[in-house]
């Protein structure tokens, strides 16, 4: 993975390469928002405007090569989107915009004008925050697996970006980079777990992984074998795991950050390192994707991780039930039926339906430890990406609350989470034939809503709980958000579930 930036906050520098300014575009003038620029400066950004080169729109930049002014030799201007409108979410795209405008100039060190980018902020130590994520979070590159030139060449330079301001850096601005850098640290782990092709990423190995992420924390790492899965009558995990050669794992990461405390949430995440659909197979198109179907269960090791790099005093656990669903000689059959953690019976109609099998398990062990709240994550249902496209993550709750919570922290984390239907209407489609609960339901309406309706039917009673669909927004987002990737795992919901830590 490539990490070739250096991102630091101080006082403004007198000189250098390259000036990065932000403005904000104004609906009422022919220009961009100017604030707090110098008269050079200003100068140069309203002229552009006049000439209606730059205005200040989102995604927008504009480079003026050798102009020498401030003390730097360049110029860049960046637009922040609409002036009154620039969230989180606008400075990580303006983040990313610069970066690829740098990078497209060849530049090997830049100032950021501080007090241009964070103009009219509220929150100024959040906006810098959200602003050094977008940074980190796009130079993020998955390129493990490529042949490196046999004749060693030069390494190639970090970036140097100075973030700027009047005054040395306060209390809350230095807060701000150590946060934004180990968020973005983690999410970045989320994408290089999910973007791993599945003979790298096996079950045992994505284990492996959660206890070297554990390393130097808080964190205590308990790996369950096939043996101790059967045995703790996980019947979800251990069907599907059947047509694999491979053994199935479940992943256990606790978090005491309020010993005191005998309250505690619990994360979920689904841990399928591969997918084919087991008897009931995928069409062969698109399947290399489904090495993509753990990026649930890797937010979830990548949310405990930063939990505890950031010590927060919380106490949380992290679940992940790990295997592949193939189509070996043993492998699960439709008709089959199951028994499942909690006691409950499940008839497999369809063995492609897996995610919510094996999260069964994984939901009633942990609401065994009585956990205040509780939140599973996984890439579910192609019904979630019809409904909301690549741009949302469903989330499925009764709890009316809770919700106000979770929308609280996606809009403080500067993710998009969409309120989905969840009620007895589908609880009602999932009842079995032959058995207490069938895996799919009997038509192909609501498939996201039946498919929660059934995850809820193994969450304890009296725990608060709430699904979150990340099918749509786990992978392939960059033609939404461009501090993701051009192609692979985004690392969704990892700062949502640490804001979620924070209000818990």
């Amino acid at each position: 993975m490539s990490h070739n930036i250096d991102v630091s906050v101080s006082k403004r520098p007198s000189q250098g390469d390259t000036l990065v300014v932000f403005a904000a575009h104004d609906g009422k003038k022919d220009g961009p928002s100017l604030s707090k620029l110098s008269k050079e400066v200003t100068a140069l950004v309203t002229n552009a405007g006049k000439k209606e080169l730059f205005s200040g729109k989102k995604k927008e930049t504009l480079f003026f090569r050798g102009v020498e002014k401030d003390g730097f030799k360049n110029v860049l201007l960046v637009g922040l989107g609409s002036a009154g409108n620039v969230d989180g979410d606008a400075l990580k795209v303006a983040a990313a915009s610069a970066l690829a405008k740098l990078k497209a100039e060849k530049a090997e060190e830049a100032c950021v004008l501080g007090a241009s980018l964070l103009s009219g902020q509220k929150d100024a130590a959040g906006a810098l925050q959200a602003f050094i994520e977008g940074l980190y979070l796009s130079v993020y590159e998955y390129d493990a697996l490529k042949s490196k030139p046999k004749e060693k060449s030069k390494e190639k330079k970090s970036l140097q970006v100075v973030i700027g301001f009047d005054q040395a850096p306060n209390a809350a601005q230095k807060k701000a980079l150590e946060t934004a850098s180990i968020l973005s640290e983690c999410q970045n782990l989320a994408r290089r777990l999910g973007d791993t092709p599945g003979n790298y990423m096996t079950p045992t190995m994505l284990a492996e992984e959660a206890v070297k992420a554990a390393k130097g924390t808080k964190l205590k790492v308990t790996v369950w074998d096939k043996a101790r899965i059967k045995k703790e009558g996980f019947g979800g995990l251990t069907s599907v795991s059947l047509g694999s050669a491979q053994d199935p794992r479940f992943i256990i990461m606790e978090y005491k950050g309020n010993p005191k405390s005998k309250e505690h949430i619990a994360f979920v995440g689904k841990g399928l390192t591969f997918d084919a659909g087991g008897i009931s197979i995928k069409p062969a198109a698109g399947m290399e994707e489904m090495k993509y179907d753990m990026c649930g269960g890797a937010a979830v090791i990548a949310a405990m991780t930063a939990i505890a790099k950031l010590d927060l005093k919380v106490n949380a656990t992290g679940y992940v039930p790990s295997t592949e669903n193939l189509c070996g000689a043993a492998a699960m059959k439709p008709g089959d039926v199951f028994t499942a953690r909690n006691g409950k019976t499940v008839e497999v109609f369809n063995t492609d339906a897996e995610g919510r099998l094996i999260l069964s398990d994984a939901l009633s062990y942990a609401s065994e430890k009585k956990p205040k709240a509780m939140f599973d994550t996984a890439t579910l249902t192609g019904a979630i990406m019809i409904a909301l496209g690549n741009q949302y993550t469903g989330v499925f709750t009764r709890d009316k609350k809770l919700m106000a919570t979770i929308q609280s922290a996606a809009d403080q984390a500067g993710e998009r989470v969409w309120s989905m239907p969840l009620d007895d209407f589908h609880v009602e489609d999932m009842k079995g034939t032959h058995a207490d609960l069938c895996n799919i339901s009997g038509n192909r309406l609501a498939g996201s809503s039946t498919a929660a309706a059934f995850l809820e039917q193994f969450v304890g009673e009296g725990i608060s709980w709430a699904h979150f669909d990340i099918a749509g927004t786990a992978w392939n987002v960059n033609n939404r958000f461009n501090y993701h990737p051009r192609k692979g795992a985004s690392g969704i919901i990892v700062r949502t579930f640490v804001e979620l830590a924070k209000k818990f």
